[in-house]
């Protein structure tokens, strides 16, 4: 296990936010190297607010790093069976695409690095956590920005274990900071994952209030979002659900966490707006990451800007599968998502000379013209020549908690279900469609599709297609996939549908290797 933990900071308050990651100098420390002892375990620096925020911001800077943001993002969305990649040339037989993409992964840099990037963050986290002192009851100015500080912890550990568990099932769960006398851990059920994920999201909306959150940190009701993600979770998974709890209970805490966030927020008024760089923490934002090309804390406009698109590097590492741009564009043909979701056209910038690929050209007789490539993480201004971008990144928008309390209040028969969908839809001038008119099961298809709409490789893809389990995902995803009529051997990939295979990564060798306590 990689751990990562941070030095002391002194740093005034109103430097957060943007420059954070020039503050931090990170010792790594690996299972077979713990002589240093960690730096930043004096409980004294978490009795002094200011101190305790520089803490939060290297414990937030861990999520913003490349393998905890550009590789998660990476691996999310590869599982999704939404996605191809173009990384390393246009081939169907890359490694990534005869693997991850495929939903048939193998132990590969990128899952290894989300692997670590997430446990470092969750480190960080615990180090806080572990030092720390709270009190709910306070009324003093000082501990409560200290109750903030340790609440966004709870919320940051809370998050990590939910990103961990969604795509490797039974993981190791530390609840402390590792030492060279503890080291290892054996794995735990994703059930006591889940159970902990929800007592750290719970105490987190109790310690962050309106009265102590900071602009571009978590407040309360991302940590009730989040509770409530979890939730809808486990009402579709029984090996995960508390003994005595039905599917119906976990609905019900989803609907009563969810509608603790309505209200809170607000659709922006133009969709493209969320993606363009120009505007940060809107009234839309619940959570997201704080970006700046100064801090060099972001390849995203390197990696997923379209090939030659800008005038630095552009991989363009993701397209988007052909069938999955179809239903979307079959389903609302007007729809503006569209033209900021998937990008088809353009001219290069180094010669003017036009890219086509589908489905302006729609032959799709070579992978590199086959597919759309994903536009919502490019860099948009295309004389960019950096290497890194300060495009902030949205982890929970209000949008998507819209989606859930229409998900959920169809499953409890709530009659106000469709409002919720209705209003994500004005903001683009679309109205729902026939799938939302008929039944119980009609309208929860339908919704399942909208999340990819609307949310398209933001990060929830993956979890998203499997919380309804294995038959749901194979019908929905995979087989839609393999068996659409535009399908194409020659392009396209063919995904894997074995069960033992397709629902959860492997935990990574290099873990194993290093950790005696997991087979």
């Amino acid at each position: 296990m990689l751990i990562n933990t941070i030095p002391p900071i002194n740093i005034n308050a109103k430097q957060l936010l943007k420059n954070f990651c020039f503050a931090l100098t990170l010792v790594v420390l690996s299972s077979c190297d713990l002589d240093e002892s960690p730096p930043f375990l004096d409980q004294s620096i978490y009795q002094d607010p200011q101190s305790a925020e520089a803490a939060r911001d290297g414990v937030f800077a861990a999520l913003a790093s490349y393998d905890a943001q550009e590789r998660r993002l990476f691996v999310e969305n590869g599982f999704s069976g939404l996605f191809v990649t173009r990384r390393n040339g246009n081939r169907l037989t890359s490694q990534w695409n005869a693997n991850l993409f495929k939903l048939k992964p193998n132990d590969d840099t990128d899952t290894q690095g989300t692997w670590s990037g997430l446990y470092s963050f969750i480190t960080r986290a615990n180090t806080v956590i572990e030092n720390s002192m709270y009190d709910i009851n306070t009324t003093d100015q000082d501990q409560i920005r200290i109750n903030a500080v340790v609440g966004q912890a709870y919320f940051a550990r809370a998050l990590a274990y939910f990103k961990l568990t969604r795509l490797w099932g039974d993981i190791p769960l530390w609840l402390n900071v590792p030492d060279e006398n503890n080291v290892n851990k054996a794995v735990s059920t994703s059930k006591e994952v889940y159970a902990q994920i929800i007592a750290d999201a719970t105490l987190a909306s109790q310690l962050i209030t309106d009265e102590n959150a900071t602009v571009g940190y978590p407040k309360g009701y991302a940590a009730n979002m989040l509770l409530a993600k979890v939730y809808m979770t486990l009402a579709t998974n029984p090996s995960l659900q508390e003994d005595g709890k039905s599917e119906m209970d976990y609905w019900n805490l989803a609907y009563v966490e969810a509608k603790k966030v309505e209200g809170q927020y607000a659709l922006v008024d133009d969709y493209a707006t969320l993606f363009d760089g120009k505007n940060e923490n809107t009234s839309e934002s619940i959570f997201e990451l704080q970006i700046s090309k100064d801090a060099a804390n972001s390849q995203m406009g390197r990696n997923y800007s379209p090939w030659k698109f800008k005038a630095g590097a552009a991989f363009g590492w993701f397209s988007v599968a052909a069938d999955v741009y179809d239903t979307h564009a079959a389903t609302y043909p007007s729809d503006p998502r569209l033209a900021s979701t998937y990008l088809h056209e353009y001219n290069r910038i180094d010669n003017g000379s036009p890219v086509r690929v589908y489905p302006t050209n729609a032959s799709r007789n070579n992978f590199g013209s086959a597919f759309p490539y994903f536009f919502k993480y490019a860099e948009k201004d295309t004389s960019n020549s950096n290497q890194f971008n300060s495009q902030n990144i949205i982890v929970f928008r209000y949008a998507d908690l819209l989606l859930m309390l229409a998900e959920i209040s169809n499953e409890l028969q709530k009659p106000d279900a469709l409002d919720y969908v209705t209003a994500v839809l004005q903001r683009s001038g679309q109205v729902p469609h026939a799938g939302y008119l008929g039944d119980q099961d009609s309208f929860r298809n339908a919704i399942m599709q909208e999340y990819r709409f609307e949310l398209l490789g933001e990060g929830d893809d993956a979890h998203n297609n499997r919380r309804r389990g294995y038959a749901y995902f194979l019908e929905h995803t995979i087989n839609a996939h393999n068996n659409n009529p535009n399908f194409k051997a020659s392009v396209d990939i063919q995904l894997n549908d074995v069960e033992s295979e397709v629902m959860f990564l492997q935990i990574p060798l290099n873990e194993k290797n290093t950790n005696n306590l997991i087979n």
